[in-house]
């Protein structure tokens, strides 16, 4: 018994800093390209009034929209998520930069995760309401990720700013 995991502990003794290496590459550029992605949709007309009625119900972001149409708020917020996923692809030559693209995608998902508790409809109603999501609630909900996703990228470019300092001190 002890033998197998004594085989399983050099596994993943050998393995874990490939694996931790994928993870970190997996999650910075696919949080970008889905970033960059929506974005370039944010451009659409159906897109601008997909977003109007959970930016219009929110305390937070309604009063944008006396400000600004709902397209040109959408076009602004497509340029916003565009540079986003461009700030979080140059973390290895910037990674100063890319810091700041991690911040934004937390602000991003952050405001996308005030939705839950702000727009009507996110309980599923025919199922009893909240805490049963409707489409609207499952397509908001899943923000939680894209949070957590973006808070790493933000430790993985406040580690590369501090080994480059180290490594410039040395």
């Amino acid at each position: 018994m002890s033998s197998k995991n004594d085989v399983l502990t050099t596994v993943c003794q050998n393995n874990a800093p490939a694996v931790r290496t994928l993870a970190q590459l997996v999650a910075r550029y696919g949080l970008a390209i889905v970033i960059g992605w929506i974005g370039i949709f944010k451009f659409c007309s159906y897109e601008a009034l997909n977003i109007e009625p959970l930016v219009a119900n929110s305390p937070f972001m309604g009063w944008l929209y006396g400000i600004f149409s709902a397209t040109t708020f959408s076009s602004i917020l497509g340029v916003v998520e565009i540079v986003t996923a461009l700030l979080l692809m140059v973390k290895p030559w910037y990674p100063r930069v890319s810091l700041v693209g991690s911040a934004l995608a937390i602000v991003l998902f952050v405001s996308t995760l005030s939705f839950v508790i702000t727009t009507p409809g996110v309980g599923e109603a025919s199922a009893g309401g909240f805490p049963l999501l409707s489409m609207t609630g499952q397509f908001l909900i899943k923000d939680i990720v894209l949070l957590g996703a973006s808070i790493f990228t933000l430790a993985d470019a406040m580690e590369a700013i501090a080994h480059r300092v180290t490594v410039e001190t040395v």
